[in-house]
């Protein structure tokens, strides 16, 4: 069983995107698609652009998968408004003091084309495996939701609701339920694949094993918290990608053949969520698919 995971990452989810096109060009065909974060919604558009090719062809082409993905990228995410509606910061201040605080942005317009761009009955009928994680804020909990779950385009928009940035996800209208970002626990699923029989493994991570040393103002308090943010997550897929490549190591070891390779960007990606526009997508798309595919080269 062949897996491609992917690990969250915000917009350096575009990064992520043209790697993916250099594994699938390669000729790796999965069998099971993982996702957290940004990575929940590749790997859901992906499953969803390879269901569209099943009736007539009978045969996934991966490669013009990965291109449809590509393209939804370019066409659809250009500015910040795509993503999200800033909020007033003096109304958000305003609700955190009177408990209610619903974030800083409203991810409605990420929500609306997700729901224009995937076909939730095209996820049920594909034979591909798809699951994506996001974590219960009440109880603490990572949960990995399939298309077969009621709600799963919810889990979906959970996985990427950044903590402190974007509201909960109420699953199902659920006024006892708040999920958020399953970056908040795990970045990388790898466990979560292998632990569900895959034996090759294509992990594609967002963040350089070392952290950007630039400074930044520590006393603004957006900057600050995304820098506790990525001081976190940097530490989570550290360990786990050290975690999976050590049982990798003993699993072969005891005659249990697994194959793992990580993708991750050889320097930390430089993209504002909150000031970009469609050429920083572009940048780091074909920084993506060249660094994938100068790896997937030298492995040869």
């Amino acid at each position: 069983m062949k897996a491609l995971v992917l690990g969250g990452g915000s917009l350096k989810g575009a990064f992520q995107v043209g790697v993916v096109q250099a594994i699938l060009e390669s000729g790796f065909e999965p069998d099971m698609i993982y996702g957290i974060s940004v990575g929940s919604l590749n790997s859901t558009y992906l499953v969803a652009e390879a269901a569209k090719q099943l009736p007539a062809n009978q045969k996934i082409d991966w490669p013009l998968v990965s291109k449809g993905l590509i393209e939804f990228w370019i066409k659809n995410i250009t500015c910040p408004t795509d993503i999200a509606i800033q909020r007033s910061r003096f109304m958000s201040g305003f609700d955190a003091i009177m408990s209610r605080f619903d974030g800083f942005l409203d991810p409605a317009p990420l929500h609306s084309l997700m729901r224009r761009s995937v076909s939730l009955d095209s996820l049920r009928q594909s034979h591909l495996r798809l699951k994506v994680g996001a974590v219960d804020i009440l109880t603490g909990n990572m949960v990995y939701a399939t298309p077969q779950d009621a709600h799963f385009m919810e889990y979906v928009m959970a996985s990427s609701a950044l903590p402190m940035l974007m509201p909960a996800v109420k699953i199902g209208g659920n006024h006892r339920t708040a999920f958020l970002d399953g970056g908040l626990r795990v970045v990388a699923p790898i466990k979560a694949a292998l632990q569900d029989g895959a034996t090759e493994v294509m992990c594609v991570a967002c963040h350089s094993e070392q952290m950007d040393a630039a400074p930044f103002n520590y006393r603004s308090f957006l900057q600050l918290g995304e820098r506790v943010k990525d001081i976190n997550i940097n530490q989570l897929v550290n360990s786990e990608i050290a975690w999976a490549e050590n049982y990798v190591e003993k699993q072969n070891l005891k005659g249990h053949a697994l194959k793992l390779t990580v993708f991750r960007p050889s320097q930390p990606l430089d993209l504002d969520l909150l000031n970009f526009n469609s050429d920083d997508i572009a940048r780091l798309i074909v920084q993506g698919f060249k660094e994938g595919f100068g790896q997937i080269t030298n492995s040869k």
